[in-house]
């Protein structure tokens, strides 16, 4: 099982981690720690390199496979060896503007929710652009430049976000913390990652965040289609 170093410090921009296995077909390996978020939730994936004694692979995927996550080297060089010591660095901008846009993501579903109640029902993002969809009957530009004011009000409170890992039966007495229309979270898993916006959100999530709302930056709503009868899609861009 990969230690997923992320969950507890997503400002972790370089770190050591032991080579357990290798797939050299695939040209990846797994590694006992990483801060490499895998991608997941709507979330891309980090990229970057690992080094060892002046070699440099170059990390160009990772991805979750079971409990360990799947470092993918590009290149044909040979690949690290079982029970080497490697340092791995992430793309800190890449990361870093995926986590303003996580962050962005959670400040629109919070102040949605918080003000008109509405449920996620789907969303993708990317580096500083993401959509969101909402149950909504009914969508206007009106409506659309009432949202956009409010969650940069949430912005420039500078709340902080904290992350907890919670005993299973701890987080579900939290009330509301699934905000999508489906309960995504698997069934069996023993602890449950919460991400808090303090005064606006609390939810179940494995990505990574800033640690306030201030870094997020200014969120523009540039557009919104209407995806069905009660399905209203927002479409987000970050400085």
């Amino acid at each position: 099982m990969t230690e997923l170093l992320y969950h507890t410090d997503s400002y972790l921009k370089e770190f050591t981690g032991c080579v357990v296995s290798v797939d050299e077909a695939a040209r990846a390996v797994v590694l006992d720690r990483t801060a490499f978020y895998p991608g997941g939730g709507g979330q891309p994936c980090d990229f970057g390199t690992l080094e060892l004694n002046g070699t440099v692979w170059t990390v160009e995927k990772t991805k979750k496979d079971g409990d360990n996550v799947l470092h993918f080297i590009a290149g044909t060089e040979p690949l690290p060896q079982v029970g080497q010591h490697l340092t791995g660095k992430l793309d800190w901008q890449r990361r870093y503007r995926l986590m303003r846009t996580h962050t962005a993501m959670h400040i629109l579903c919070g102040v949605i929710y918080r003000d008109y109640g509405a449920h996620v029902t789907g969303g993708d993002m990317d580096i500083a652009q993401a959509r969101m969809d909402f149950e909504f009957e009914s969508m206007s530009a009106e409506l659309v430049s009432v949202i956009e004011k409010s969650i940069n009000t949430e912005v420039a409170k500078n709340a902080p976000i904290r992350v907890q890992i919670l005993p299973r039966e701890e987080a579900f007495q939290i009330p509301d913390l699934i905000r999508t229309k489906i309960n995504l979270l698997p069934e069996g898993i023993p602890n449950v990652r919460t991400v808090e916006i303090v005064g606006l959100d609390l939810q179940a999530d494995g990505g990574t965040h800033v640690a306030s709302t201030v870094e997020v930056g200014t969120i523009h709503l540039v557009d919104y289609k209407s995806k069905g009868r009660i399905n209203k899609r927002l479409y987000v861009e970050l400085d």
